[in-house]
């Protein structure tokens, strides 16, 4: 079921959630190159939130997004033979982003992420010739990347709670944006962050209709796809130090 992938994701990006600790996030752009219709991913297996105390030092930490992290998104199936089609596992190749973390006033940190919408890959099920194809509608009918070349996820407002903290977050998409509330386990250190959230959109709301196949439409995509996260950020000064090593 080589169609089953489409409106998948679109939603994507970029990709935040289950809060474990506070730490704020936000920036600009920087560098590095489910099965039901609710189902969202578990949080980072053993990620444990915090911050380095050495950072109470600083007024704000500039963090940049590097290769490491990863950016997926989830499609579901339903429709009365739901169980017929495959799910798939899209994930970003391209994006960039920065964290500005403000030890002293985490609810002015900031986060923002790109995604180049034409780096987005399908990476399941396992069938070269049909990932082709999912991967090539998914680009061309559902995200449009020729005239929305771009996913870009950003913090409108930051907020700590007791296990981490909670961004109202602005996902942009095919030219339509969303609020949503994503919230984020984060582990802030002197030169890395580490990050995990998932959450879930509707394709829908984005303007976005599910794809249907199979006998009147019997088969369809779920509306709802599910974003996991997992962004490692190194701070900015550091970064610049290592590429002149």
């Amino acid at each position: 079921m080589r169609w089953m992938m489409p409106a998948l994701l679109l939603a994507l990006i970029a990709g935040t959630a289950q809060a474990q600790q506070p730490n704020a996030f936000g920036g600009r752009a920087g560098d590095s190159r489910g099965s039901a219709d609710s189902a969202v991913p578990d949080s980072e297996p053993g990620l444990v939130g915090g911050v380095d105390p050495r950072l109470t030092t600083m007024d704000s930490v500039v963090y940049r997004l590097v290769a490491e992290s990863r950016l997926q998104v989830r499609t579901g199936k339903s429709g009365l033979l739901g169980f017929a089609g495959h799910t798939h596992v899209i994930q970003a190749r391209a994006f960039q982003g920065e964290v500005v973390y403000y030890p002293g006033k985490p609810a002015s940190s900031r986060l923002d992420i790109t995604v180049a919408a034409d780096s987005l890959e399908v990476l399941t099920p396992p069938d070269t010739a049909e990932i082709r194809k999912v991967t090539e509608t998914m680009r061309t009918k559902v995200l449009r990347t020729a005239d929305f070349p771009e996913i870009r996820l950003a913090s409108r407002e930051v907020t700590s709670t007791p296990g981490g903290f909670r961004i109202r977050g602005a996902l942009t998409m095919v030219g339509q944006t969303r609020e949503l509330p994503i919230d984020v386990v984060a582990r802030i250190g002197a030169d890395t962050l580490e990050a995990a959230a998932t959450f879930s959109v509707k394709q829908s709301d984005f303007g976005i209709t599910p794809i249907s196949a199979g006998p009147g439409g019997a088969v369809k995509v779920a509306d709802r796809v599910a974003f996991d996260i997992r962004v490692v950020a190194v701070r900015v000064s550091a970064l610049a130090l290592s590429t002149r090593e």
